[in-house]
């Protein structure tokens, strides 16, 4: 079976495709194409409206009902008791009408002390139609993807908090169809998050109240996924680094103001670079299936060991490490715990995806409703995938909570 070439690009661009980590690249010079890519990348895209409009930062932020995603570290100090939250944002409308992401968040306090959390991530690829080799229709199918996660939350001292996630995995984008003559399934694992975050009052400036905080966050440690059982080669998923510090000022009674920075780097293998002979072809390694390496490290290890080796295996040495970290830098203006102003900024290196886009966003707050929105504007907007992406985010906030 093939699917139609508007399926293919979009998979292509949403990065569900692991397999370039075969491919070969060009040159060892710096700045050339080497993208790190994994199965289900939708495990790492930002859910929400509040952090989507702070530049997609948010692993120290204040805490939320969305801190599932952040930094699940965050729920020990909310002081609501029980939270509700829903976020849609349309997807990649510049390619694909119906590509969307749904998100349902739930947060219960249980004491002072600790907390509770889970969330459904759910991923639509639209309706595509499959046919076969010879362009005939073979039905129009429903690719999708969701992942669950449950969260303990806890204090373990004034200050500092942590938390460990589990989740499960479901990738179902060739609903069963023969792809090279294999049968195909959907993709499933398990995978776990580990979280701290660090929060106290600070007296750095005169007559301005300030707090500063941080939060380290490592997800999606998880069992690699594979489409079919012919194949036993299977894919990394996005295993994440998420760290950054928080700072909050009090202006007055009224006005609060924050300045958060987040460092995101994949705990994924880099894709070596590969031998060719006269013809440009891989010079295969006799008697394996495997080929001989120019530059880098063979990037089939296990899932603890490709986060180990992924902080030093790139092929251009430590200048490309540092270049496959990307950083998000927002601001959030409160007025009066009502009204709210966003603004932030993403940056990843072009050899490593390339993605470089401001955001902007707002929030509201009365009694126990929110209502939140973002609007993502790329840098470069020329056939921009990413081009007039819309998040909106709904927040109940139910009992009045055991404070800090």
């Amino acid at each position: 079976m093939k699917i139609k070439i508007l399926f293919l690009a979009a998979l292509i661009i949403v990065g569900l495709q692991s397999q370039g980590q075969d491919y070969n690249y060009n040159n060892l010079a710096g700045g050339n194409l080497n993208v790190i890519t994994t199965a289900v990348p939708f495990l790492i895209i930002a859910p929400d409206a509040r952090s989507g409009a702070m530049g997609d930062a948010g692993v120290s932020s204040s805490p939320d009902v969305y801190s599932m995603h952040w930094n699940p570290a965050k729920y020990a100090v909310m002081e609501k008791d029980m939270s509700i939250g829903l976020a849609y944002s349309p997807w990649l409308r510049n390619l694909v009408p119906d590509m969307n992401l749904a998100y349902l968040a739930f947060h219960k306090r249980i004491d002072n002390m600790s907390a509770v959390a889970a969330t459904l991530r759910y991923f639509s690829l639209g309706d595509i139609q499959f046919t076969d080799i010879e362009g005939n229709p073979q039905g129009t199918y429903s690719p999708n993807e969701w992942a669950i996660d449950a969260t303990y939350s806890r204090k373990l001292t004034d200050k500092l908090s942590g938390a460990v996630v589990g989740r499960f995995i479901y990738s179902n984008l060739t609903q069963g169809q023969f792809v090279q003559g294999a049968a195909t399934s959907a993709g499933i694992s398990v995978a776990a998050d580990v979280a701290v975050y660090w929060q106290d009052d600070v007296e750095w400036f005169n007559d301005i109240d300030a707090q500063f905080a941080w939060g380290v966050n490592i997800s999606n440690i998880g069992n690699k996924l594979g489409y079919s059982e012919a194949s036993i080669k299977k894919d990394f998923i996005p295993t994440n680094l998420r760290f950054g510090p928080t700072l909050t000022l009090e202006l007055d009674d009224y006005n609060t103001i924050a300045f958060s920075v987040d460092f995101n780097k994949l705990l994924v293998p880099t894709p070596p670079i590969y031998k060719r002979d006269s013809s440009g072809n891989n010079i295969p390694i006799p008697g394996t299936d495997k080929f001989e390496i120019l530059a880098g490290m063979d990037d089939d290890v296990s899932v603890v060991g490709g986060m180990i080796q992924s902080f030093y295996d790139a092929p251009d040495g430590f200048s490309e490490e540092m270049r496959e970290l990307s950083i998000a830098v927002g601001t959030e203006y409160w007025y009066n715990e009502v009204f709210a102003l966003r603004g932030g900024f993403f940056y990843e290196d072009e050899s490593k995806g390339n993605r470089k886009f401001f955001t902007l966003g707002a929030g509201l707050r009365y009694n126990v409703f929110g209502l939140d929105f973002s609007y993502l504007i790329p840098i470069d907007s020329r056939n921009n995938p990413l081009q007039n992406t819309l998040r909106f985010a709904l927040t109940f906030d139910l009992g009045a909570g055991l404070g800090k």
